[in-house]
């Protein structure tokens, strides 16, 4: 046989020198990778309305209070979720079991996350109601960190623009389907069979998944490491050499910010900024929720495959720019008209971002060890909305709201996204966005273009 014709054994298997697969997915087989996102994604969206109208509309706080009050049931839970995320991604890479590396994780994450929302339903104390949702925040995080290593462990690298596409589409459809979910239980009342919905959509969704979803590429040796040792692990300074990956998580958690300022205080906005009753904000929600949605669906795939062409960090720096635009026109809209335009302009951005910031992310962290730098990653989604609730909400809009008159504070956190917006852009420029197995390997993913 010719040297030309040899092939290796990882070749023959469908593997490249840096891990990534070789060999392309079926296009159902990419759907349904990405279909439980749709859950995962619906799970905290849903509850972050109904969490908002239960402290606006059910007397558990007073006014003027709300903002400080949603932070201090969320913000312990997404600790966990910061701790959780990465170590158990990174246990999961080292995972040997009969049904994979990823998915006794899943399986056991959704059923913990089905019977913690049924405890956040019925808690009718703001302790209780913050018990849970801790609770939730490691379930739903202990099936999605092994769940996001699947795209890098699967996808080849001329895929990862249609996968990344699809796995936005699936956040989108899921947070659509969670803020619907939740309008509707605020404007009727019934939070309890608006929680257990949630749960059920995301029980099915993690079945498409567990059933028909091959676990791809065998795990890591453990070479004699105790799993404490490797929990310890997935918190390695190590990490801090891979600079482009630390620049992204940065930007990622700005922008992630800028967003979750927007559906954090949703309710909080229509209700003080613009005076309605707790019956009257589902129909503007819906609306809103339609447009936003809408431009979503319109942006993710020309976005990824327009990331394909031009490179990941252009449409990522356009994502920005017209989210800055739309929350601004938000913070200031007189009427609800005009903050639904904001709000397209708004789905459009975050429909971009989605699509493209999963298929960078993909393109530049180590393959083998997937599970643990995708969970790394979330450190970002995870504590976006705590600091936004933070500092849009006990800061900006509780603060605002004592000393410009009750209803502009929503507004005051609405603008605090603009700048998030900007600080994201710039956190995004030194991130070289090669995909790591095209790069040279004397330390060339270590490269830092200029600023």
């Amino acid at each position: 046989m010719s040297e030309s014709m040899a092939t290796s054994p990882a070749q023959e298997a469908g593997i490249d020198a840096e891990g990534r697969p070789t060999l392309p997915l079926p296009v159902p087989q990419l759907v349904r990778l990405s279909l439980y996102w749709l859950g995962l994604s619906s799970i905290f969206a849903g509850l972050s309305v109904i969490i908002q109208g239960r402290l606006q509309y059910t007397g558990l706080v007073q006014p003027g209070e709300e903002g400080a009050a949603l932070f201090g049931v969320n913000v312990v839970g997404s600790l966990v979720a910061v701790a959780v995320q990465p170590t158990i991604g990174s246990i999961s890479d080292y995972t040997i079991s009969r049904w994979g590396r990823r998915k006794p994780y899943i399986v056991i994450g959704t059923i913990l996350d089905v019977i913690f929302l049924w405890g956040v339903a019925n808690s009718h104390a703001l302790l209780a109601i913050a018990v849970f949702i801790l609770l939730l925040q490691f379930s739903s995080n202990f099936a999605q960190g092994p769940f996001q290593g699947y795209v890098p462990d699967l996808v080849p690298g001329p895929q990862v623009g249609l996968a990344s596409a699809l796995v936005g589409l699936m956040q989108v459809l899921g947070n659509v389907v969670g803020f619907l979910v939740g309008a509707i239980a605020v404007a009727t009342g019934q939070f309890t069979l608006g929680l257990m919905a949630l749960g059920i959509l995301e029980f099915v969704t993690m079945l498409s998944v567990v059933v028909r979803v091959n676990d791809g590429r065998a795990s890591k040796p453990r070479a004699g490491r105790s799993w404490a040792q490797i929990a310890r692990s997935a918190w390695g300074t190590d990490i801090l050499q891979e600079r482009s990956y630390v620049w992204l998580v940065a930007s990622r958690l700005f922008i992630l910010i800028a967003g979750a300022l927007l559906t954090n205080h949703v309710v909080f906005y229509l209700a003080q900024s613009h005076g309605l009753a707790r019956e009257e904000t589902a129909a503007p929600q819906i609306v809103m929720l339609g447009v936003v949605a809408l431009a979503n669906i319109i942006a993710v795939v020309p976005a990824a495959r327009l990331s394909d062409r031009i490179g990941r960090k252009p449409v990522i720096y356009a994502s920005c720019l017209i989210g800055a635009v739309g929350v601004a026109i938000i913070a200031v809209a007189p009427t609800i008209p005009i903050a639904i335009v904001g709000a397209g302009l708004f789905g459009l951005s975050a429909g971009t971002f989605l699509s493209v910031d999963w298929a960078l992310m993909t393109d530049i962290i180590p393959k083998a060890s997937s599970g643990r730098y995708m969970g790394i990653s979330n450190l970002a989604t995870g504590m976006a909305g705590t600091i936004a609730t933070m500092f849009g909400g006990a800061l900006a809009m509780d603060l605002v709201n004592k000393a410009f008159g009750y209803g502009m504070g929503p507004r005051a956190s609405m603008a605090v996204g603009v700048l998030c917006y900007a600080i994201g852009a710039l956190l995004l420029r030194p991130v070289v966005e090669r995909r790591r197995e095209d790069v040279p390997p004397l330390g060339a993913e270590a490269i830092v273009e200029p600023v």
